[in-house]
């Protein structure tokens, strides 16, 4: 399957600030079952936009806006062919997992990172689903990824983009950043590397996913003896079916934001995002209203005066 997807972002200031810089996480990857055949990205006011790529092989894109300026708006545009992941086998142990993981280089994901890391609450949720190692990984994890999905109800706004699990947790209830981060502490507990996944979700008209339409999505990956890395998506009780677009990859969502910057000035900021994900050859969608929006005040940093603030926005 083909799919278009462009991805709207816009930056408002109260006042004009005096400098940007930000960088970008918006190019979908390609890899074994997903090709990037197209991607464009245009940002308002120009600028000389730098590419490279991080220490997980995601593309990142950079810039800086060196003039006084009100108003950021970021547009990607990319087509992406996603072929049908098959259905993993239940065929490895946790004999051959634990093979796999002495043999190869995967402790990064294992360790506990910056949103995925373990509490006394998420040990009582642990407790309450069980997760220990038995039957099978592939078991285990189709367990896990159905249990998140009954235990926690999707609301959006219900945290916020630095959120910690715990407030998931006690709450029993957040976004797809949160589920994910969920997932990936429960699942490296017990020694199986996982990895958060960034990215889109193609709603067909008969999906009944949870996550909403018109934003980024986040799910992770799990190492599977005998399946090698596997998609599960917490957030929506499914694997990754063809509708999942990959665009990066990392330990949790500290390392992968759509987007991320510092800017000059005292200025209050608004950010909205559209996200329109359609089959290649469908008719060219309307313009969405953005999904979210969120408003935020500069962080200031004593020593040199320049307002700080994260400009991302939730999975």
């Amino acid at each position: 399957m083909i799919y278009s997807v462009r991805h709207i972002t816009t930056f408002l200031y109260e006042p004009a600030v005096r400098e940007s810089v930000m960088e970008l996480r918006l190019q979908p990857r390609s890899d074994a079952r997903q090709r990037c055949l197209k991607f464009h990205l245009d940002v308002d006011p120009g600028a000389n936009i730098m590419e490279y790529r991080d220490f997980m092989g995601n593309t990142v894109h950079h810039f800086d806006i060196a003039e006084s300026h009100g108003q950021i708006k970021v547009t990607s545009q990319a087509l992406v062919e996603v072929e049908l992941e098959p259905a993993p086998r239940d065929v490895g142990t946790w004999a051959d997992l634990d093979a796999i993981v002495g043999a190869e280089d995967h402790w990064e994901m294992l360790l506990p990172s910056q949103f995925a890391q373990s509490s006394e609450r998420l040990e009582a949720l642990a407790q309450e689903l069980n997760c220990v190692r038995r039957d099978s990984p592939l078991k285990l994890l189709l367990e896990l990824n159905q249990a998140i999905y009954n235990t926690f109800s999707y609301v959006p706004n219900s945290t916020k983009v630095d959120s910690l699990i715990d407030e998931a947790l006690e709450s029993r209830q957040g976004v797809c950043q949160d589920f994910a981060h969920i997932m990936i502490a429960l699942a490296r507990q017990l020694q199986i590397p996982c990895r958060y996944v960034s990215g889109y979700l193609y709603r067909g008209e008969s999906a009944t996913d949870r996550s909403v339409e018109g934003a980024s999505h986040a799910w992770v990956e799990a190492l599977v003896p005998e399946a090698g890395w596997v998609a599960f998506d917490p957030t929506n009780n499914c694997l990754g079916e063809g509708r999942h677009i990959k665009v990066a990859l990392g330990r949790d969502y500290a390392d992968v934001p759509p987007t991320r910057g510092v800017y000059k000035g005292g200025a209050q900021s608004e950010l909205s995002v559209a996200v329109i994900v359609s089959p290649a050859n469908a008719p060219t969608p309307a313009e969405m209203a953005p999904s979210m929006i969120l408003r935020s005040r500069p962080i200031f940093r004593p020593a040199n005066s320049r307002a700080e603030h994260e400009q991302q926005q939730q999975q």
